[in-house]
Order: C-alpha cells, then sequence, then structure tokens
C-alpha cells in the first residue's frame, strides 16, 4: 500500500488517500486493536485497575478479534473448540482512574493443535505498555476432549495474523 495525494492543485489542502497496490514483497505483520473502556467498578480501593480487570479486557478484546475473522459464533463450531491451556500477564505501568485503553492482540505461534496469542495493554495516546501477556490455546475434540489439529482453513485464517518475535 502507498499513500498518494490526490490532487495536484498546490493551492488546496494536503490531504492523503491510502491506495492499493499489488506488490509481491511479503506483507507486514498485523495485530488487531481495540479501545476498551475503563470504568469504576473495574478499580481497586486505590482508584488502580484491578488486576483481574486486565485479562477481562484481553478476553473482550479476544472475542472482537474473533467476530472482525467472521467467527463470532465460534463457540458453536464444533471444528473450533479449544480450551485454555495457560495465561500469562506482567503488569508494567499501573493504570489509573477511569478511561479508555488501547488492546491489541497479534497471534504469535499456531501450531499443530495450540495457538498462542499475544496482547499488550497501552493508552490511547502512547506505544508504552501497561501490561503484556499471552494466552495459549489447545483446539481439542468435541467426542473425547482430546488435543486435534487444527484445519487448513482455519490455518490460512489465522496465518496472516502471526506476528514472530514481537517485542524484539
Amino acid at each position: 500500500m502507498v499513500f498518494k495525494h490526490p490532487r495536484e492543485n498546490r493551492h488546496s489542502s494536503p490531504r492523503f488517500v491510502l491506495q492499493e497496490t499489488l506488490s509481491l514483497e511479503p506483507t507486514l505483520p498485523q495485530f488487531y486493536e481495540k479501545v476498551m473502556g475503563v470504568y469504576f467498578d473495574d478499580l481497586d480501593p486505590y482508584r488502580i485497575l484491578h488486576n483481574a480487570r486486565y485479562l477481562l479486557l484481553f478476553e473482550r478484546t479476544l472475542g472482537s478479534f474473533w467476530e472482525h475473522l467472521g467467527l463470532q459464533q465460534m463457540q458453536l463450531e464444533r471444528e473450533l473448540l479449544h480450551l485454555v491451556r495457560a495465561n500469562h500477564i506482567e503488569y508494567l505501568h499501573a493504570v489509573r482512574g477511569t478511561g479508555n485503553v488501547r488492546m491489541r492482540v497479534h497471534v504469535e505461534r499456531l501450531g499443530t493443535t495450540s495457538l498462542t496469542f499475544g496482547f499488550r495493554m497501552m493508552p490511547l495516546n502512547e506505544d508504552i505498555d501497561h501490561a503484556v501477556g499471552s494466552r495459549t490455546v489447545v483446539r481439542v475434540d468435541s467426542e473425547h476432549w482430546k488435543p486435534t489439529p487444527w484445519s487448513d482453513e482455519f490455518k490460512a485464517l489465522i496465518q496472516p495474523w502471526i506476528v514472530p518475535n514481537p517485542r524484539a
């Protein structure tokens, strides 16, 4: 994608439009970002976002990500049944008071039966981390609840969202 100036008139205010171009270069890794609200009942007695709410905001953002991919009914799809194997979170800078934060989600790793998401919580106006973390899920079959491989269609849908070494 490149930015092109839509008019050659030098007296007009500069405006730019995003125009898609065909490129054989590899595309940049993607992430999904959503603004989430922090409300009074999310705060602890010190008016800091309660530690349990970080994962809740991540969970809500992940649900929005699935919806963005067209998988909003994934809990009803037997082929996409998965269980959370692990959550990891590092609290870096406290979120103080009510307001909004940006939640950024990407895929760190897509395994045969597992999928690891990475996330970042940031203020609206800076790319500094309030918290970073990850979640690993494992796909299971609906009959025996044993790990089972992701479908080729699912792998193709997730592949563009993989960000190797996102904090490197």
